[in-house]
Formats: C-alpha cells, sequence, structure tokens
C-alpha cells in the first residue's frame, strides 16, 4: 500500500510536503484535516506516502538526508513538526541545466560541476522503485522539467508537474505518457486558499450573478526564493500564462488583465501577499469594484493538494489508467489539460476516486 515518492527541487514546498505527511500521519478515517480532500483517498491514507529519492542542486542539502535538507540555507517554510525523524533518504545532485538562474547561483548555493557530479536520475528511480517523481524545481525550468519528464518515462514513473512549464497540459507529452502506459498530472499547483483559487472565486461570482467584468489585476509579493527567482521576467512567461488563464477560462469573453508575481520583498520570507482588484457593470451600467488582499504562509497552502494529487496518480498506476488525469488535474493545478470551474473539478475528483470516472 506505501506510494513510493521521489521529488525534484527540496525547497520551501518540499518542506511543506515532507513535514505534512509526518505531521498527520496518524490521521484517522473521517477526520478533517485542512487542504485535504479526505484522509482515507480511494484507500491511501497520508501514511501511506513514502518518500524514496530527493535531487537538488544545493550543495548544502546534497548529502543530507530528506528531513534535515528541508531546513537547511534558503528554504523559510514554517516549521510545523519539531521533530523531524530521519528518512534514510539522501538528497543527490541533479543536472542543473536552466533550473538556476544566473542571479540565482548564490541563492541556491548551486555546487559546480568540478566540485560534484549529476547523478543518473533515470537509474535512481528504478533503483529506489519510485512510483511517482514530483517536480518542484524552480519557475522558467523549461528544460530541466522536460528532462527529469523523460528520466520518469525511461524509469516506468508517473510524474507529477508542480511548477508552470507545461507537460501534463501539452499534447506532445502528454502522448508520451499516454503512450507509455504512465500517468501525468499538472501543471502548476493551485494552493488551498491562494491567490487563484481566490480570484477565481471573485470572479466567478462577478459572472454568475450577471455582472460584466471590465478589468482585472492580481499583483503578489513575498519574500522567498520563488520570488526572488520570478524577478527575471524572462522566468515568467509560462507563469503569467498559467495564472491568467486560470482567471480568464471562467468569463467567456475578453477582458483586460495583469496577473502574476510583482515583487520580491525579502523580509517577508515565505509569506505572500496578494492583492486583487476586480471592476464591472451591474444592472444599469452602474459601476461595482472589489478589492481584495490576501496574505498567507505560502509553501505549506500547497502541501496539501499536492498530498491528494499524489494519492490520485498512485490510484491511476493501481487502474493502469494513463496519461493526463483530467480531473485531479482541474481540481489541482491552475493549468491542466482541460479548465472548468471549481465545483465541477471537485466533482469528478469524487467520480474518480469511486471508479465511475476514468481520468
Amino acid at each position: 500500500m506505501d506510494i513510493r515518492v521521489a521529488i525534484v527541487g527540496i525547497g520551501n514546498c518540499a518542506s511543506a510536503l515532507v513535514q505534512g505527511v509526518e505531521y498527520y500521519k496518524d490521521a484517522k478515517d473521517g477526520e478533517a484535516i485542512p487542504g485535504l480532500i479526505h484522509v482515507n483517498f480511494g484507500g491511501y491514507r497520508i501514511r501511506n506516502i513514502k518518500f524514496v529519492a530527493a535531487f537538488d542542486i544545493n550543495k548544502l542539502k546534497i548529502g543530507k538526508d530528506l528531513s534535515e535538507a528541508i531546513f537547511t540555507e534558503p528554504n523559510c517554510c514554517a516549521r510545523f513538526v519539531n521533530s523531524m525523524p530521519k528518512l534514510g533518504v539522501k538528497v543527490l545532485p541533479g543536472p542543473i541545466l536552466d533550473g538556476v538562474a544566473p542571479h540565482m547561483k548564490e541563492p541556491f548555493k548551486a555546487y559546480s560541476e568540478s566540485e560534484l557530479k549529476p547523478v543518473n536520475v533515470s537509474s535512481v528511480l528504478k533503483e529506489t522503485r519510485a512510483d511517482i517523481l514530483v517536480n518542484y524545481m524552480p519557475v522558467g525550468s523549461f528544460e530541466a522539467t522536460r528532462f527529469y519528464a523523460q528520466a520518469a518515462l525511461e524509469a516506468r514513473c508517473a510524474f507529477v508537474n508542480c511548477i508552470p512549464e507545461f507537460i501534463a497540459s501539452d499534447r506532445e507529452w502528454a502522448a508520451k505518457f499516454e503512450k507509455a502506459g504512465l500517468p501525468v498530472a499538472g501543471d502548476d499547483v493551485k494552493s488551498q486558499l491562494g491567490a487563484t483559487i481566490l480570484h477565481r472565486a471573485l470572479i466567478n461570482l462577478f459572472v454568475e450573478r450577471g455582472v460584466v467584468v471590465d478589468e482585472t489585476y492580481q499583483l503578489n509579493i513575498g519574500g522567498n526564493t520563488d520570488f526572488q527567482n520570478m524577478t527575471y521576467e524572462e522566468r515568467l512567461k509560462t507563469k503569467r500564462i498559467s495564472k491568467t488563464e486560470a482567471v480568464t477560462s471562467i468569463i467567456p469573453y475578453n477582458v483586460p488583465t495583469r496577473i502574476g508575481p510583482s515583487d520580491y520583498v525579502p523580509f517577508l520570507k515565505d509569506k505572500k501577499i496578494c492583492y486583487i482588484y476586480v471592476k464591472g457593470r451591474k444592472f444599469g451600467n452602474q459601476p461595482v469594484k472589489v478589492s481584495a488582499k490576501l496574505e498567507v504562509e505560502d509553501s505549506p497552502n500547497s502541501a496539501g493538494m499536492v498530498i491528494d494529487v499524489i494519492r490520485a496518480v498512485k490510484i491511476a498506476l493501481d487502474r493502469g489508467i494513463a496519461g493526463p488525469l483530467i480531473s485531479i488535474s482541474s481540481y489541482a493545478f491552475k493549468h491542466p489539460p482541460v479548465q472548468v470551474d471549481d465545483h465541477t473539478a471537485r466533482r469528478w475528483v469524487e467520480e474518480f476516486i469511486e471508479g465511475k470516472r476514468e481520468r
């Protein structure tokens, strides 16, 4: 019943995920856990998730047990498990490729190839018998994401793509996983209650109540390395597409928008602050405006979603389902293969768990 999980990118999101599995390992069926659909998700509990491999490029993390690496600089995720047990998983050096932008070499403490040599990722995945590889690399990792997706295919391993590089929603890559008989879920994880889900809820309210949306923006600031990485606009192309389409897909007409990361404020650390503005017209062409501010600890906001995704992907593996998983991707990601409203996506996931929906 174990779900054998490998992770690439041992940053703040990985820290929240690993801590969360430990924090909720004794949760009982029927217990309400914030951020999870069910404790018992199609027969799989949180404690069934076992971490078997980890890859990173940070020389301070490489060689450490995963339980220690998740708290290593520059990680600043809230520590909500005071005593993490050793996991028996050493962080291994992965290839750097484009996962490290020039301005992030020092913040990420990236190793040089004169110091270390990258491991053979597909071989490690095979040796550890990983069921699923979770991608937590930095935004803008175009080549690196495709490298790890290919390594997963070679190792007969499912792939969960938590970043805005399009794999599950890309026809070519979706076809590769389908041909290999492996499931893939993604792209760009949607937080439990984050900027995107709140923005979608506000836009949906306007549309459902017949208010015409004239313009909207979403500005985000934060102090972790994710925001530092995104200070270079060239790293942000797919991120802006992902976040914008997640919102505009609800509106049945074109609307001027500006959505995405706005600035890096170091002292905020892992706190994310989001400002949302929506302007519209109601009956009699009279104006209505909504402004909202959201503050969250960024990384734990996505961890519960990923726990549910991991379990959905394992169910797909058990059932021999291949290719992009439509239901869990629509529910848990900003740029899924199929965009639907959140109520529909949640219903699809429940139907998938019950076996009433194939994907």
